[in-house]
Parts: C-alpha cells; structure tokens; sequence
C-alpha cells in the first residue's frame, strides 16, 4: 500500500497540477521584470532589479531542480547588471552565467531555449579575457542553439541580430530584426512582446540610416 501511495504522489508530481506553482511564480517574475524594463524610469531600475533578484532567487530556492526559475533568476540579475554597468557589474554578470548554466543541465530546451538565448548574451556582450568572460564564437554557437529551438522566436531573433551588428555584420541582422518584428505575440507577455518589437524597429532604422 505504502508503495501504492508513493507511485501515486511520484505521478502527482509529474502531471500540469503539480506544475502550476512553478509557472505562476516565473509569470510573476516575468510581469514584473518587463514592468521594470519597459515601464519605469531608467533611475528607478537599479534598485527595482536588486528587489526583484532577491525575490527571485528565494523562488529559485522554492523550486529546486526545476530551470524555470533559474533562467528567469539569470534574467533579472543580468537585467540588474546592464543598469548597474561598469566594473561593479562583472560579478552580477559571472552570477548570471552560472544560473544559466545550472538551468541548461537540467534542461536547456525550457522556456524555448531561453536559456542559451540568454547566455549567448553574456558572451557577447561582456568584455573578454583579462576583465570577463566574453567570446565571440561561444556567443554565436549559442544563440544558433536557441534559433535553433525557436527559430520564430521575437528574443532569438532579435539577439541574434544584435550580435551581427555588434560584429560588424549589420546587413545579415535585417532579416532577423524583420522575423522579430513580425513574431507571434506571446500570450501574458504583451508588455515585453511591445518593448521588443521597438528595440527591433529602432535597431533596424540604424541600420538603414544612410
């Protein structure tokens, strides 16, 4: 009987119901991050960043062995980062690359690859050897990975495009910025879906700008 019950929670824990504490808490953390990012001052963002990674590394915390919270744990404090800039921001940066990483072990695919979206990121956008951790080519050969899982995507397209104009291949990026413009909304991601799409339009006009 004890087995019987152990096989039933096992199974429990395995079906959507079970699944529906982790996701409304990354729905949580997504909304407030794209609320901060799209939606307030840039001098408040700072500080909005730092509170919203505290809270989402005790959701990480929750949810051990599940890489929905470590992904968005990673986005946040990468988010925090890119505010905070400068020296100050390299160890945020080296926290964020590991929460990717410990989410792509467990499994890379979620949340359509964001993961190796995300990383792909770092690596492009941080300085190399001595200051950091940055690298070209590991950039390129995860952002293929997550085009690769979501090739529809508005975040792989748009990222993928942003690292061919910041290595200087400004005229690949245009049909990648035109596939994000034109991405499937996402559904309770309005905000972000919005944010993004203007990124892509104002990248896409520097571009052509003669």
């Amino acid at each position: 009987m004890n087995r019987l019950l152990i096989a039933a929670a096992l199974a429990a824990c395995l079906s959507p119901v079970c699944a529906a504490p982790v996701d409304d808490a990354v729905a949580q953390l997504q909304h407030e991050w794209e609320t901060i990012r799209y939606q307030l001052p840039a001098a408040e963002r700072e500080k909005r960043f730092e509170a919203l990674a505290a809270k989402a590394h005790k959701i990480s915390e929750s949810f051990s062995g599940r890489s929905e919270p470590l992904v968005w744990e990673g986005i946040v404090v990468s988010s925090w980062a890119g505010e905070k800039g400068g020296l100050g921001a390299l160890s945020l940066v080296k926290q964020a690359k590991a929460l990717y990483e410990q989410a792509i072990q467990i499994d890379g695919n979620v949340l359509d690859g964001s993961a190796y979206n995300s990383l792909g990121v770092l690596y492009y956008k941080v300085p190399g050897w001595p200051l950091g951790f940055g690298d070209k080519a590991k950039a390129k050969e995860l952002l293929d990975r997550a085009l690769a899982i979501n090739p529809q995507g508005i975040d792989p397209n748009f990222f993928f495009a942003e690292y061919l104009v910041e290595t200087k291949q400004p005229a690949e990026a245009v049909p990648y910025l035109e596939k994000a413009i034109a991405a499937p909304g996402r559904a309770g991601r309005e905000i972000a879906d919005a944010g993004r799409r203007e990124e892509a339009r104002a990248l896409l006009a520097r571009i052509k700008a003669p």
